[in-house]
């Protein structure tokens, strides 16, 4: 009995001391941003999606797609992100930028004119994720971006807010927007999505938000017909991502038909080449919702994903 005693009274302040290192580590490890990794479910795919008019909700031709948009969680992509990185055709700088909000939920930015005014009223209110803008920002730098902004009074523009309030309409996920540069080419949105990879290991969704064919002065409302130039280009552009050939659509001025009646301004486009740069490299395009609208809008939505064997 003696001999026990003794054994924990010279035993029991190095356990005691181990016990408080541990605890104490525990602490500095939670509060740090690879606890935040640690913890977080590492996300496999990108996505590129087309996020239609404004009036996505209010357009009988938009049906197809609001359903699929509300379906993203429970049939798409059941993992929860720990935040978003949205990338949309209506954020245009000079500059890669990013924006990081900090005090209290995004404000709806309401860019667009001839709509129903009751579309003013609809909000977003998801959290900023000024976190996620440093990391997008401390990444793009690294890879030899030399210059990349941030924009703390930004909130989210209907390229981002119009979908996202039906794919996660609890609007508690933070969401960060990335810009796009239509006087760059395609490569260099293909370039900021390849520094960006990473980010799936941290749990965040890597979303690209515009339009597979957008050339807003061909719109017609008389048919529903399919006009053959937006036919072409979307079959070619479906062919290119699902054969993995990236190479070609970062060059689709050059290999895909009617480039350039398609996107006669390269906006819409540019969020899928970062989206796909930003997917895994033996990844390959995956078709996963189809509908037009308009006559010549292609709401053709993908998953950037690595095929399981």
């Amino acid at each position: 009995m003696i001999e026990a005693w003794v054994f924990i009274f010279f035993i029991y302040p190095h356990v005691h001391q181990l016990a408080c290192m541990v605890i104490n580590h525990f602490h500095l490890f939670s509060s740090s941003r690879f606890f935040k990794i640690f913890m977080s479910m590492k996300i496999q795919d990108t996505f590129d999606i087309s996020h239609g008019p404004p009036s996505l909700c209010l357009e009988e031709q938009c049906i197809p797609l609001v359903h699929f948009l509300q379906s993203f969680q429970q049939k798409v992509h059941p993992i929860r992100p720990s935040s978003i990185l949205l990338i949309s055709g209506h954020f245009e700088t000079s500059y890669p930028t990013v924006n990081s909000v900090s005090n209290g939920p995004s404000d709806t930015i309401y860019d667009f004119e001839g709509f129903p005014e009751c579309l003013n009223e609809l909000k977003y209110p998801a959290p900023g994720a000024p976190e996620l803008a440093k990391r997008v920002k401390e990444l793009l730098m690294a890879s030899g971006f030399e210059r990349v902004d941030e924009d703390e009074n930004r909130g989210l523009d209907h390229g981002a807010w119009s979908p996202l309030r039906l794919m996660y309409p609890e609007a508690d996920i933070p969401v960060c927007q990335l810009s796009i540069l239509t006087d760059k080419d395609a490569t260099y949105h293909y370039n900021m999505g390849k520094a960006l990879a990473s980010l799936k290991n941290e749990g965040v969704l890597i979303v690209g938000s515009g339009g597979t064919t957008h050339n807003l002065e061909e719109v017609r409302f008389d048919t529903t017909m399919v006009q053959p130039w937006a036919q072409e280009f979307d079959t070619w552009l479906k062919v290119a991502l699902v054969d993995g050939r990236y190479e070609d659509v970062n060059k689709y001025k050059e290999k895909a038909p009617h480039a350039t009646m398609v996107h006669p301004t390269p906006d819409h486009f540019y969020p899928l080449h970062v989206a796909m740069g930003a997917a895994d490299a033996n990844s390959k395009g995956q078709l996963i919702h189809h509908s037009w609208g308009w006559s010549c809008f292609s709401y053709a939505s993908y998953k950037f994903t690595v095929a399981s064997n």
